[in-house]
C-alpha cells in the first residue's frame, strides 16, 4: 500500500461561527473525508476552531495561528510566511477561503464557493471588493484543482477566468441527516414564537437584499390571513429597508422575527413549517433547501440557477420575482406536501458528508496527479 497522502487545509481565515454558509460548507466536507488510513490530514486555523468543532479535532492535527482573522492585513502576511513555512512538508495544500497566497507549497486546492463580487459589487467595501478582484484571478492560476460546490459555480469560474474545465471539479455539500425534532421541543419552540395551532411558511436567511426578503412580505397579500411567515437569522445590509416594509405594511402581525435561534429550535421551527421559501436571487449552493428537505418540509425556492440544480424535481420553483407569483407557489406547495416530501427525501441522498467527503478527496489525489 502506498503511503497515505499528506493533506495541510489552510482555515485561518475562518473564524468559528462567523462565516456561515461557507464555513459550514466546508466543515462539512472535512468530517465527511475518508478514515481509510489514505489521508493525514492537518488544519492550520484559527485557536477558536478546536473547541467550535471538537469531531474535527480529535480526528486532525489541528495547528493554530496566533494571528486574528479579523486583522486582514496581518493574516495575509502570515499566509505568505507563518502559514508557507508550516507547509511545505504537505503533498498538497487546501485553501478553503476562496484565495490563496501568492506564494507556498504547491499543488493545491482552492475552494471558490461562489463568484458574487463580481455579480453584485455594490454588496462588497471597497477594499474587499479590490482585493478579491487582485487575488482571484491569481488564485485561481496557482491552484491544481478548484473546488466548487455546484456546476452553475464551475460555469462561471471557468467563464470568468478561462480554467480548463478539467480543473474545476464539483464538492457538492455534505448535508447531515438532522434527528427528528422531539414533539416537546417542537411544542415549546412554536409556543416561544407564538406559533402554536398557527400555520406558517419560514424563510431562514441573513437579510441581505439580494436574499429577497421584501418577495415573501409581500407574498402574504395573496395568502389565508392566518398564515405566518417566519424569518430567522441575522441582520444583514438589507435589515433597516425590510424592517421600514414590514412596519409601514399591513401585515407586521403576521410577520414573526425570531432573529438567530440554536440549531435544536431551528430545526423544530423548519420541520413544523408549511413550507419553506428560499427567495435569494444569488447562491453557490443553497443549503437549507436540503436540510428542510431532510426534515420533511416542502420547498418552493427561486429560479437561481444553483438553487434550480440543488432542488431538482424536489421542489417548486418560482422565475418571476412577484409576491404573487410566490403565493401561488406557497398554495401549491402546500397543496402537494406529500410528493414533493416523498421526492424531497430522495433528493437529499445526493448531499451527504460521505458524497462530499469522497469528492474533495478526489480532488487532493487529482491536484498531487496534475
Amino acid at each position: 500500500m502506498s503511503r497515505p497522502l499528506r493533506v495541510d487545509v489552510n482555515l485561518t481565515w475562518l473564524g468559528a461561527g462567523r462565516v456561515g454558509g461557507s464555513e459550514e460548507y466546508l466543515v462539512r466536507q472535512l468530517t465527511g473525508l475518508p478514515a481509510d488510513g489514505s489521508l493525514v490530514v492537518r488544519l492550520l486555523c484559527q485557536r477558536s476552531f478546536p473547541g467550535a468543532y471538537p469531531e474535527l479535532a480529535e480526528r486532525f492535527a489541528c495547528i493554530p495561528t496566533v494571528m486574528r482573522r479579523d486583522r486582514r492585513p496581518v493574516r495575509i502576511l502570515a499566509e505568505h510566511t507563518w502559514l508557507a513555512a508550516r507547509t511545505r512538508t504537505a503533498d498538497v495544500v487546501h485553501h478553503g477561503g476562496g484565495t490563496a497566497p501568492l506564494v507556498g507549497r504547491r499543488p493545491l486546492v482552492l475552494t471558490v464557493h461562489d463568484l458574487q463580487y463580481r455579480r453584485f459589487p455594490g454588496y462588497f467595501s471597497a477594499g474587499r471588493r479590490r482585493y478579491l478582484e487582485f487575488m482571484m484571478p491569481r488564485s485561481v492560476e496557482r491552484a491544481a484543482v478548484i473546488a466548487v460546490p455546484t456546476g452553475y459555480v464551475r460555469g462561471t469560474v471557468v467563464d470568468a477566468f478561462g480554467v480548463a474545465p478539467e480543473r474545476v471539479v464539483v464538492v457538492p455539500h455534505g448535508v447531515p441527516q438532522p434527528p427528528v425534532p422531539p414533539p416537546a421541543l417542537v411544542d415549546a419552540t412554536l409556543e416561544r414564537y407564538g406559533l402554536t395551532g398557527r400555520p406558517f411558511v419560514i424563510y431562514p436567511a441573513i437579510t441581505h437584499p439580494h436574499k429577497g426578503h421584501r418577495l415573501l412580505v409581500e407574498m402574504l397579500d395573496g395568502l389565508d390571513p392566518e398564515i405566518a411567515l417566519v424569518l430567522i437569522g441575522g441582520e444583514g445590509d438589507g435589515e433597516r429597508d425590510l424592517a421600514a416594509l414590514i412596519g409601514g405594511g399591513p401585515h407586521g402581525s403576521r410577520v414573526i422575527r425570531p432573529g438567530r435561534v440554536p440549531t435544536a429550535e431551528r430545526d423544530a421551527l423548519i420541520a413544523a413549517a408549511a413550507a419553506m421559501a428560499f427567495p435569494s436571487e444569488y447562491e453557490g449552493f443553497g443549503a437549507p433547501c436540503v436540510e428542510a428537505m431532510a426534515l420533511g418540509t416542502p420547498v418552493v425556492c427561486s429560479a437561481a440557477p444553483a438553487l434550480v440544480e440543488v432542488v431538482g424535481e424536489a421542489g417548486i420553483v418560482v422565475a418571476e420575482p412577484s409576491g404573487e407569483a410566490w403565493s401561488d407557489a406557497v398554495r401549491a406547495a402546500i397543496g402537494d406536501a406529500d410528493r414533493l416530501v416523498a421526492a424531497g427525501a430522495v433528493r437529499r441522498r445526493d448531499f451527504t458528508p460521505d458524497i462530499a467527503g469522497r469528492a474533495l478527496a478526489a480532488a487532493y489525489r487529482q491536484a498531487v496527479d496534475s
